[in-house]
């Protein structure tokens, strides 16, 4: 049978601080990470409560910086389970032999965080020509690289996705548009002005689901807009546990509620299916 969930953006913290040392990006660790550390073992429990089948554990940036070594150690004790998306620092001259190496330690995917939990977003570096040798060897590797900003960052994710449109790019959060002015949603351009890329992916996670029942957004104007735009192939479903509060069931009956305003097939293009198409080892 067809996987009907397939978490695109949870992560995983390990308690043996002395295997693996924190090191997170700007120097601070999250408050989440400290107070809701779930190991790969706790993850899996979670996902069967909830009933997803597979996933695609996303780096810990503000627990692990750099440091890769605890996604990939999860994938390889769980193979065919989960894939890893790691961060890797892609300014640095060896960045692209860094890649590799962790591809060979299980990574399918890679996950750039300009800001979020713990920072202001700073997009200085999203497309500084230093990167682009990185860019190049994601695309020759077939590997996505998942962006995490804001609508501060739109402009230089649509130069990106012109320049290198064999790399997908996918937003983590759905870039967190400002939607309470509800339909047609004019606060949000900056996020549909991108939807001519096709190589541009958008992630839904708990941050879309709460926001989309606030001010004047609806599901039932926002959720067929977005799909008319990219295309429920270009939408996955992400967990963000343990990040977001609240169980990975309870966010997975938000988000199923949030969506039963879109029809059955989009659905399961965007709870299972898109997430296989960027990450092929999550196939059934």
């Amino acid at each position: 049978m067809a996987s009907r969930y397939v978490d695109i953006h949870p992560h995983v913290i390990s308690t043996d601080e002395k295997r693996y040392p924190h090191s997170p990006l700007f120097g601070k660790q999250s408050d989440w990470s400290k107070e809701r550390p779930t190991e790969v073992e706790n993850l899996i429990e979670f996902m069967d409560e909830a009933g997803v089948e597979k996933a695609a554990i996303v780096q810990s940036s503000t627990c692990y910086g750099y440091d890769n070594s605890y996604v990939c150690d999860a994938v390889q004790r769980y193979p065919g389970r989960f894939t890893a998306v790691g961060s890797v620092d892609l300014m640095q001259p060896d960045a692209p032999q860094t890649i590799r190496g962790w591809t060979e330690r299980g990574l399918t995917g890679l996950r750039l965080f300009t800001g979020g939990s713990t920072k202001e977003f700073d997009t200085s570096e999203l497309d500084d020509p230093r990167s682009f040798a990185a860019w190049e060897t994601a695309g020759e590797l077939g590997l996505p690289i998942c962006i995490q900003t804001g609508p501060v960052g739109l402009a230089q994710v649509a130069g990106l996705a012109k320049r290198f449109p064999q790399v997908k790019i996918i937003l983590d959060h759905l870039a967190r548009p400002v939607i309470d002015d509800g339909a047609p949603y004019k606060k949000a351009v900056s996020l549909f002005a991108l939807a001519p890329f096709e190589n541009v992916y958008l992630k839904l996670t708990p941050r879309i689901f709460t926001t989309v029942v606030q001010g004047a957004a609806r599901p039932d104007t926002f959720f067929p807009k977005l799909i008319e735009m990219f295309g429920a192939s270009r939408l996955a479903w992400g967990s963000n546990y343990p990040a977001s509060e609240g169980s990975m069931k309870e966010n997975l009956e938000i988000a199923e509620d949030r969506l039963s305003v879109v029809g059955e097939a989009d659905r399961r293009q965007i709870f299972a299916r898109t997430a296989q198409s960027l990450y092929p080892t999550l196939k059934d």
